[in-house]
């Protein structure tokens, strides 16, 4: 039996009020969970359960500050800010809500920077781009401005096209079909369906209840981490 691609052991987290006098508080302990290659694991629970700060510090955003949070072997709560960036050029994709990019660039270059930044040639980089970009609708008049001056819907799409460019072994998804009409939510749950099929281990938050149930093989309540609940 292969080792997990992501791998969480007793993980906690807490959180400085440095505007409340430094209070101090726990939001995590004891957190637990393992995704295998091809496995879709869903994040459940309440809101303000910790769903986004585990995701958050799966992918290094907020610092782990006890237990072992492995991905692809690399223990991401001890790895260095070098180990963490190499990390995600290559094997750890994140598709977040929001697209956050550098003004002026085009949104086939969007796209694109993933395979680029890989050493991939600038014609297969920009097919790949251009294909997901098509299998999303986004009109191919809008493909050389910038996404910044995009509705919300082609932001997301966008957002999506660059988190799938690049065949991750491991990816992050934060509400992935959020507010997308039914076409293009059918389109990226192929998308996911098809990273599953490779082998990529996807830990993810769905609200869609219909969406959550097709593409994950199981679930972890992250409410059981809180430290009220936690064992």
């Amino acid at each position: 039996m292969t080792d997990p691609m992501i791998a969480l052991s007793g993980v906690g987290k807490r959180f400085t009020l440095h505007n409340q006098g430094s209070a101090v508080i726990a939001v995590m302990e004891g957190a637990a969970l393992t995704v295998a290659a091809g496995e879709c694991v869903g994040l459940t629970g309440a809101s303000g359960a910790g769903k986004s700060t585990l995701m958050r510090m799966v992918y290094g955003n907020y610092r782990t500050e006890a237990g072992s949070l492995l991905v692809a072997g690399l223990d991401v709560a001890q790895a260095s800010p070098r180990e963490i960036t190499q990390l995600r050029r290559g094997t750890l994709g994140y598709v977040s809500q929001f697209l956050r990019v550098v003004p002026r660039v085009p949104t086939l270059d969007v796209v694109a920077e993933p395979l680029l930044s890989l050493g991939v040639d600038e014609v297969t980089a920009r097919a790949r781009a251009a294909d997901l970009l098509a299998r999303l609708r986004i009109p191919e008049r809008l493909w050389s401005l910038s996404p910044t001056t995009f509705s919300g819907g082609e932001q997301q799409r966008v957002n999506i096209a660059r988190g799938f460019a690049h065949d991750y072994p491991v990816l992050l998804l934060d509400e992935p079909t959020a507010s997308l009409d039914a076409a293009n939510r059918e389109t990226v749950l192929g998308l996911i369906e098809e990273a599953k099929a490779r082998g990529a281990a996807i830990l993810g938050i769905f609200h869609d209840e219909a969406a959550r149930a097709r593409v994950c093989d199981r679930f972890v309540d992250v409410g059981a981490f809180t430290p009220a609940r936690a064992a």
